[in-house]
This record gives C-alpha cells, sequence and structure tokens, in this order.
C-alpha cells in the first residue's frame, strides 16, 4: 500500500475511534433525565404532592410540595423541643420552643433552623430528583467501575442558587438500573486540598410512584444516616397549623 494512503487510513482511523469514544458519553442533561426516569418519571414526581420522613433520627419533617407548608419538630443543642411552621416560598411562620410560641429574635432564628434543616434534609433524601433544577450545572467526569459496577459520573455545581452555592457533588449513576448508587462532595467551606466525602445511597423503594433511598452509608468509614419513616400519604391539614405534637400520617 502507498505510504500517503496508509497514513491517510491511520488518521481517518484515530479520528474515527476519537468520535466514538466523544459520542458514547451522552450529554450531562440525559444522563439526569435517565436518573429521573428510573426513579418514576417527571409526571410521577410532579403528582407527588406530600413527603414526610425523619432524618437522622434528629427531627422530623411534613411538606406540602404544591403549597409550600412545611412543619418540621426536633430537639435543640440544648435538648429543648421546637416546632416550626413555615410556609417556605414566604419564609414566613411560626416557631415553639417547649410548647411556648416564641416572638422576635428568638422566632426568627428557629424560622431560620426550619427553613435551613429543610434545604439540607432534602437534599440527603431527593438531590437526584433536583439535578435539572434552576441553577444547577451538570458537567460529565467520565465513567468509574468499582467493585464490577460502571458508573456514569455527573459532577453538579451551582450558580448562586441554595445556602451554600459553593459545594460540589458527583453523582454516580448506575449504568444499569439507572439510579444514583452514590454521591460524593466537596462543601464549599471545606479544607482546600481535603477529599471528597463519598457515600451509597441503599435501599430504594417505590412510595407510590416515585423511587426514594433511605440509607446512606460512609464509603471507608462507619458512619450511617437514616431517613426513616418516608412516606407521600396525604397530610393533615391541622399538622401545618397546630404545634401539638404529631404523629406519622
Amino acid at each position: 500500500m502507498h505510504r500517503t494512503v496508509r497514513h491517510s487510513l491511520i488518521v481517518f482511523a484515530l479520528a474515527l475511534g476519537t468520535a466514538l469514544s466523544a459520542s458514547a458519553a451522552p450529554p450531562p442533561e440525559a444522563l439526569a433525565d435517565r436518573v429521573l426516569e428510573a426513579m418514576g418519571g417527571k409526571q410521577a414526581w410532579d403528582d407527588t404532592r406530600f413527603l414526610h420522613f425523619t432524618f437522622a433520627g434528629r427531627r422530623t419533617h411534613w411538606w406540602d410540595r404544591y403549597t409550600g407548608r412545611h412543619r418540621v419538630e426536633g430537639k435543640t443543642q440544648e435538648g429543648r423541643a421546637y416546632v416550626v411552621l413555615l410556609n417556605l416560598n414566604t419564609k414566613e411562620g411560626t416557631a415553639y420552643l417547649d410548647g411556648q410560641k416564641q416572638a422576635g429574635e428568638e422566632a426568627a432564628k428557629l424560622l431560620v433552623t426550619g427553613y435551613g434543616t429543610w434545604v439540607n434534609d432534602t437534599y440527603w433524601l431527593l438531590m437526584p430528583y433536583k439535578l435539572r433544577d434552576p441553577g444547577v450545572h451538570l458537567a460529565n467526569d467520565g465513567e468509574e467501575t468499582i467493585d464490577g459496577t460502571t458508573y456514569d459520573k455527573l459532577l453538579v455545581s451551582f450558580d448562586k442558587v441554595g445556602l451554600t452555592p459553593g459545594d460540589r457533588y458527583w453523582a454516580y449513576i448506575n449504568r444499569k438500573t439507572g439510579l444514583m448508587d452514590r454521591w460524593a462532595f466537596l462543601l464549599e467551606d471545606v479544607e482546600p486540598g481535603a477529599a471528597p466525602s463519598a457515600w451509597l445511597w441503599q435501599g430504594w423503594q417505590r412510595y407510590g410512584g416515585i423511587q426514594l433511598s433511605g440509607q446512606r452509608v460512609q464509603v471507608g468509614g462507619d458512619r450511617k444516616l437514616e431517613l426513616g419513616e418516608i412516606s407521600v400519604a396525604a397530610i393533615p391539614d391541622a399538622l401545618f397549623d397546630s404545634p401539638a405534637p404529631a404523629s406519622a400520617p
């Protein structure tokens, strides 16, 4: 074969291989959509009005996604019982300590605490449903095979949304199931050079028309975090209006 022709074929083959390799990685938005579909689909998520769950045994949430009504119960670091009844859209509401309605600065602090717990705790429960939220940036970060399972990795960053927009997350999408089996994150206040904190997402179950994972297990550590009492059943209006102790719906 003439050297020039052979050289041209080699160049073409290399270019074709590069193109195929690039095309093998789906757009990050397509990966996010695949995760949503694996969990039940956008329509099922949109149809899910109510969420109830506990976070690590520390506090309990009730949330009406359609109206923004939210209730959280827990205990302060000093062991005092609190109830915060808050509209997430307006940030307005009422707060109670040991059954007593609070006012002024104390009420304002508890309302901020209630909102902050909702932001944090729902992200631990619902992160894969929020990949296409406004202000979320997605990027492919290659693939990784761990213990025989191949994952497509999504790098998640933010554009001035949420309470800590400098956080970064890596979503590990199981190539076979489409579910997010693990995540890793670097929070904005972490020390420079720190390694991402990685956690497994286990215990995927169906609730109504959607799937949720209730167990988090630290990779390379012994920490576990339980998201318990998960329910999508209707929540009585009284729970969003009264500070009286509540039981799971």
